[in-house]
């Protein structure tokens, strides 16, 4: 199954979360997205349904296995692009801008030749 781009970033921003908090609400969710709740709970319909997170009784959302991989793929590769361009040149801003549009297309073999770039290079 294919994953899109909108629900690959849901399952970066859960992580985010529960990273920082320790949790995740649909509030936290819209607002890191900057989306509505309604948006957010749509989506959240459709991951549950796809089993890439799990809702509690008490509203909050956590990730299945296959969510977590796929939200930690996409945080790797966004952490890893943004610190890469900034390394660069660009500004930070624009830097986690860009690598938010950058990490959901590119192909494996250019991610993985930009992470042994790094590496050659003394790392991040």
């Amino acid at each position: 199954m294919t994953i899109h781009e909108s629900a690959e970033n849901y399952l970066k921003q859960i992580l985010i979360l529960l990273e920082r908090k320790g949790y995740a609400r649909s509030v936290d969710i819209a607002a890191g997205l900057n989306v509505t709740k309604g948006s957010v709970s749509i989506a959240m319909q459709k991951l549950r349904k796809n089993g890439y997170i799990n809702m509690g009784s008490d509203n909050l959302i956590s990730l299945t296995d296959k969510g977590y991989v796929i939200a930690k793929k996409i945080h790797d590769r966004h952490r890893t692009l943004t610190r890469f361009l900034i390394r660069l040149g660009v500004p930070e801003k624009i830097a986690g801008e860009d690598a938010c549009k950058i990490e959901h297309d590119l192909s494996d073999e250019s991610y993985t030749a930009i992470c042994r770039q790094i590496k050659e290079d003394g790392g991040l």
